[in-house]
């Protein structure tokens, strides 16, 4: 799956297109690697967001292509 759709389906981003520009912008890696937007996210995988001064590190647990609102933390763990 796209990273910049599994960020938007996890909800770690509420929006694709916000998805997008902070990949564009370089604040999105995969296994500590810039990571764009098209990037492949399979499980396992270690996703790092930067939020201004704040950094968000979580591992990919499960890929779906849609999910429920409150079963979407299940796709991933923190940190």
């Amino acid at each position: 799956m796209r990273l910049d759709k599994y960020l938007k389906v996890s909800r770690l981003i509420k929006r694709r297109t916000v998805a997008n520009e902070a990949c564009d912008a370089g604040r999105v890696f995969i296994n500590d690697k810039p990571a764009k937007a098209s990037a492949n996210v399979k499980q396992g995988d270690i996703i790092t967001i930067q939020f201004g001064n704040k950094e968000v590190r979580v591992e990919v647990l499960a890929i779906q292509e849609t999910v429920k609102k409150d079963e979407a933390k299940e796709l991933f763990r923190y940190i």
